[in-house]
């Protein structure tokens, strides 16, 4: 029997090209096929609507500010310029002894500035020197805020002229942040149940989470009111820490069953 298709012996290879041309005209007509006939089935059809809810919560935590931070400091100006260093070095020094009588850390006591600079005075175009102003600053870290009035008071006792940045803060924010996120979710919940009951559905698990929020940063308490009427030897003055809230608002989406 005569055929136009070649004998495998004499020509493989075409052979093998004619099956994957075959092979490949079959794969492009079923593939063809199943497109036909999923358009054909989803015709008329609405797509399908995922069932979930989305509710916001709030979480509000207050807490008690629990480290202090402080600037303290001394200028001296005089025309020996080793006379205004020693005094500014034995004030310093005694700051330093007095924070640390108070039990504050000395990796708590940290220089922040320390300049000389000379002291000019213009007479007739001519400059002539006044002398040369040390300056020297150190901030406080005060880990115990019920002893925010004794340094204070320390600042009186030394006649320090460089005070300032008394601020209130919380040393660990994220203990505070987890109990409000913890009370956000409870809320998002109670809303969930209360609207899913009204509406006849049950409640599934949570598809997403998403939070915002705000913790509150050091808030000032400003310098003049913070050292009125401290003298050498007087009484020290009254510093309340208050309080701050730590606000956390959650958006949660459930699924519904």
């Amino acid at each position: 029997m005569n055929t136009c298709w070649p004998k495998f012996k004499e020509n493989p290879i075409l052979c093998i090209l004619g099956i994957l041309l075959l092979l490949a005209l079959i794969f492009v007509l079923v593939f063809w096929a199943l497109n036909l006939y999923k358009q054909n089935y989803y015709i008329g059809k609405n797509p399908q609507i995922d069932r979930t809810i989305t509710i916001t919560g709030e979480g509000k935590v207050t807490a008690i500010p629990d480290i202090a931070t402080l600037s303290l400091g001394m200028d001296n100006t005089n025309m020996d310029i080793q006379v205004a260093q020693k005094k500014n070095s034995d004030t310093i020094t005694a700051l330093i002894n007095a924070l640390k009588a108070l039990d504050i850390s000395k990796d708590d006591i940290q220089t922040t500035n320390y300049s000389i600079y000379p002291q000019y005075d213009w007479n007739n175009g001519k400059q002539t020197l006044t002398g040369y102003t040390i300056s020297q600053n150190v901030t406080v870290k005060i880990r115990q805020t019920d002893k925010v009035d004794q340094v204070l008071k320390v600042v009186g006792d030394l006649k320090l002229n460089q005070v300032g940045g008394l601020s209130f803060d919380i040393d660990q924010p994220e203990i505070y942040r987890q109990q409000a996120r913890i009370l956000a979710l409870q809320n998002a919940k109670a809303k969930a149940d209360a609207l899913a009951k009204i509406m006849g559905v049950k409640l599934g698990k949570v598809i997403s989470f998403n939070e915002s929020g705000t913790v509150p940063s050091a808030y000032p308490i400003y310098a003049d009111k913070a050292v009125s009427g401290m003298g050498g030897g007087g009484t020290a003055p009254s510093i309340s820490a208050g309080s701050q809230d730590i606000i956390i608002d959650a958006s949660v989406v459930y699924e519904l069953d």
